[in-house]
């Protein structure tokens, strides 16, 4: 009976594999390749998210996780973090699936999982969002990082193409109303990446439709995603870095941002390698080392912006220093 409820579940709660379909989307073809990348990377989130609606466990839910190629593992994570996410937002049910998967078997997925967290809180009614003191209060703006992304990636015409924002958004706290778009931003500018196909003129020219104070949150998920999707040859992350002008401190930033994830979670692949080298001048371990490096001992927000901010910063003033592109 709990098999079959666990199955009726998984049919019921999880999205189309259709929905990941870039012609579906509407999302720009660059190329084959591309859109096979980029497609395989919907259905490995949807079989992550899956996954995590019918396991009996976490434990569960990690057996399946880790029989997925390791470059595509880190986005089964992150959908099961949406749907461990959709489930404590359910009326029934218990609501500390995510504190269990984050405090188990996702505790070197940390990253990706509170990105997941964030799809789910875009589907999920806002009074059942999780309350942001239960996240670590360094990560938990990667959560507004998945909100952006998904409202991107589903809501295109608003979000990317009119370029809309939300007012006094609440999460995860109204002090930080204003800093929480521009987490939000770095989440669209992750999907950028999608919705433009990788196609890196696209991307730079859509960047360019934005208003000049948003470019350098979405150039740091471009790095972000550039880096951990990848999809992209060496000489094309060039053109990218030369694209981003005074912004590749913030492409670099989240370029090691992506490094550091695949890294601590043992999913470092060649493509991370080529990514980092191109964008932030380093390997990828050397990438990811930095952004340990410099993360603050203490988080200590700040009157104007959190410690995040200020993380973010340290790091793209490191990666220059060290690696950055030669003058």
């Amino acid at each position: 009976m709990g098999n079959g409820w666990r199955a009726f579940r998984r049919r019921i709660l999880t999205p189309d594999i259709s929905e990941t379909s870039l012609a579906k989307r509407g999302f720009h073809r660059k190329s084959p390749a591309a859109q096979e990348l980029l497609e395989t990377v919907g259905e490995k989130f949807l079989l992550g998210y899956a996954h995590a609606v019918e396991a009996r466990s976490p434990e569960q839910a990690e057996e399946w996780l880790e029989r997925i190629p390791p470059q595509f593992r880190g986005f089964a994570y992150e959908g099961a973090g949406m749907g461990y996410g959709v489930l404590d937002g359910l009326p029934f049910g218990k609501s500390t699936n995510i504190a269990e998967f984050l405090a188990g078997p996702a505790a070197k997925h940390d990253y990706i999982v509170y990105v997941g967290v964030g799809w789910a809180m875009a589907r999920i009614p806002r009074f059942t969002w999780p309350k942001a003191t239960d996240f670590d209060p360094l990560l938990r703006w990667l959560v507004l990082d998945g909100y952006g992304f998904h409202q991107a990636y589903f809501k295109t015409d608003s979000y990317v193409r009119n370029q809309y924002q939300e007012k006094d958004f609440p999460w995860p706290d109204r002090r930080y109303d204003g800093y929480a778009l521009r987490a939000i931003d770095q989440g669209i500018g992750r999907a950028l990446w999608f919705v433009c196909g990788t196609d890196v003129s696209l991307v730079t020219k859509t960047i360019e439709e934005f208003p000049e104070s948003r470019h350098g949150d979405l150039y740091a998920g471009v790095g972000l995603a550039s880096t951990y999707a990848c999809g992209v040859s060496a000489d094309e992350l060039t053109e990218l870095v030369d694209r981003a002008g005074i912004h590749d401190g913030q492409l670099a930033q989240g370029s090691a941002f992506a490094a550091e994830a695949r890294v601590r979670a043992g999913l470092l692949i060649p493509e991370t390698e080529v990514a980092t080298r191109a964008i932030c001048g380093l390997p990828a371990e050397r990438a990811a080392a930095i952004t340990q490096e410099v993360r603050p001992a203490v988080v200590v927000d700040g009157d104007d912006v959190p410690a995040f901010e200020t993380w973010r910063q340290r790091i793209a003033e490191e990666v220059l220093t060290h690696g950055g592109k030669k003058k």
